[in-house]
């Protein structure tokens, strides 16, 4: 297991994201409500 992740891989790309898609994603982080009530897990989100 340390063989394989010793080495410096080189598969993987860094991406931008731009600025609309962090602002959409931030939105609808603010937007949404999880709530948990007897073991069972609620998520809203808000309009």
């Amino acid at each position: 297991m340390e063989e394989i992740y010793s080495e410096e891989q080189q598969i993987c790309k860094i991406t931008k994201a731009r600025p609309e898609t962090v602002k959409f994603l931030l939105g609808f982080s603010k937007s949404m409500h999880v709530i948990d009530y007897n073991n069972m897990q609620f998520e809203t989100t808000l309009n």
